[in-house]
């Protein structure tokens, strides 16, 4: 256990990793690739101090364009490409798209404005689908982004839901083109703080 002087000189961490790619089939022609996402951090930004998610790469686009209206005139940082002939069979390709992956979040991470988007809360510690996260940021859902990110891990948010509000897993979405702080969106909650469908071959 620590003492309290030296609590003091513990620095504030938020550590992130990509890792475990999965190949889902959407149908008989489409399948896609999503990742585990492990988020561990002491930062009193956060909601939850560990968390896994599973994202594809077509949220980690959406979430980019989000993040992207939010810092205006800001570079972010970039995502990997695209790649149509992207498999899973080839662990190179793997290999460089999940370290891609990884130091996109790593940049949007040190970055205080960026973290003041609740829509990327949503992505990093919920399993909300664009659409739920879209209305989520909004004030569309009768659960805040707290209760969201709270009731994600443990199936609780299935009785929160607005069911006359909220869409289905469908990941065709429009940005509603606004930056959306938590602040803006949820003034209950201590944290602080367009997507293109594609299919991966």
């Amino acid at each position: 256990m620590l003492l309290p002087s030296e609590k003091k000189n513990i620095s504030e961490f938020v550590s992130v990793c990509i890792q475990d790619p999965r190949l889902h089939n959407d149908d008989l022609w489409h399948t896609h690739v999503d990742y585990e996402i492990c988020l561990r951090t002491n930062s009193m930004c956060f909601r939850k101090k560990s968390s896994c998610v599973r994202r594809r790469y077509s949220e980690f686009v959406w979430l980019r364009h989000c993040l992207e209206q939010n810092a205006l005139m800001m570079q972010l940082p970039k995502l990997p490409p695209w790649n149509p002939f992207f498999s899973l069979k080839r662990k190179e390709q793997v290999n460089q798209r999940m370290k891609g992956l990884q130091e996109f979040l790593e940049g949007v991470l040190q970055n205080p404005l960026l973290l003041s988007d609740s829509r990327l809360h949503l992505f990093l510690q919920s399993s909300l689908s664009i659409s739920k996260m879209e209305k989520c940021a909004l004030g569309k859902t009768r659960y805040t982004v707290a209760e969201a990110i709270q009731c994600s891990s443990c199936g609780y948010i299935g009785s929160l839901e607005d069911k006359t509000s909220c869409d289905s897993d469908c990941e065709s979405s429009a940005s509603s083109g606004l930056g959306l702080s938590i602040d803006a969106t949820m003034r209950e909650s201590p944290v602080s703080f367009l997507h293109s469908p594609e299919k991966e071959l």
